[in-house]
């Protein structure tokens, strides 16, 4: 069984996609589509940069589900199909277009939307996250737990022994802190523009709850795996609800990816830019098939893999 797997925010770099956009008429065309629908010049910041102007939220959340809606067109022009999908953070957005709930255009509309509030809420109260490398989850749970001055919660279960915090600033250095005595490898500061998936996030799921409600949803062709849940959902209205709490609840794809797995999945694509989750399942020893589309060469080779 074959699950599609989109990358969030962080796998963005300068000149992603466009030699995909070159070689795959399929690609260019749905690239196109978006970036007349965006309010920005999304495949000229995409293509060219400038870096800081692609790393900036608002533009590099729209930038990431391009990609992997262009790369989706092409592997569907060749009939490779999946049978579960899931995302993670923003990648649930690319998961959720690829699988029909939403269409192409207004989900760029709205990951630009989303772009914005966070940003927004960001600049409104000081945040910060950091990774955790090398540590239990009971570990880490403690030790955020032990802080009590100041916000840190578990943002992100990415992989065993790679887990994110995220809090207002003082939280995060005390948890830290208590983490490296428990025994954590290292700790490492996110540069990020604010605190995701904490209550610090609350500004902007309030503003992207009431967008959401100017947007259509339809029920799921395939199941999404849902971040806040680990569970695969199609109904329309579970799928969008679960994106309004995502934005203060930690991303539990850990459990994600174990629940596909459980489902029968043994084929993990990463379907969009870079390729950083297959190297998280790649690095926690997986026996999976996973494969990687973030190059027109790795787009190809995933053909020949799977047809």
């Amino acid at each position: 069984m074959i699950a599609f797997i989109c990358p969030g925010q962080g796998s963005q770099s300068v000149g992603m996609a466009q030699d995909i956009y070159e070689q795959y008429p399929v690609a260019a065309e749905m690239l196109d589509r978006l970036d007349e629908a965006v309010d920005f010049p999304l495949l000229e910041t995409m293509f060219g940069g400038p870096a800081e102007t692609l790393t900036a939220t608002e533009n590099a959340q729209p930038a990431l589900l391009a990609h992997s809606l262009a790369v989706a067109s092409v592997l569907a022009s060749e009939g490779i199909e999946a049978e579960l999908a899931a995302g993670h953070s923003l990648g649930e957005y690319s998961a959720l277009a690829l699988a029909g709930v939403i269409g192409a255009e207004n989900a760029v509309r709205l990951v630009r939307l989303r772009g914005r509030v966070m940003a927004d809420a960001g600049s409104e109260g000081a945040g910060a996250m950091a990774a955790v490398i090398g540590l239990s989850d009971e570990d880490l749970e403690a030790a955020v737990n032990a802080v009590s001055a100041s916000l840190v919660v578990i943002a992100n279960y990415n992989s065993p022994g790679q887990t994110v915090i995220s809090g207002q600033p003082e939280g995060v250095a005390a948890a830290s802190q208590k983490a490296t005595e428990l025994g954590a490898k290292r700790v490492i500061p996110l540069q990020v523009s604010g605190a995701f998936h904490c209550e610090l996030m609350k500004p902007a799921a309030e503003k992207l709850a009431a967008a959401l409600e100017q947007f259509d949803f339809s029920d799921a062709a395939i199941p999404v795996v849902t971040n806040v849940d680990a569970t695969a959902q199609s109904d329309a209205a579970t799928l969008k609800d679960g994106l309004v709490r995502q934005l203060t609840q930690p991303v539990l794809w850990k459990q994600s990816i174990a629940a596909m797995v459980e489902a029968g999945v043994d084929t993990f694509v990463e379907v969009g830019a870079g390729a950083v989750l297959s190297k998280m399942l790649k690095r926690s020893g997986l026996e999976a098939t996973i494969l990687s589309t973030g190059s027109a060469g790795a787009v190809a080779e995933v053909i020949r893999e799977l047809t």
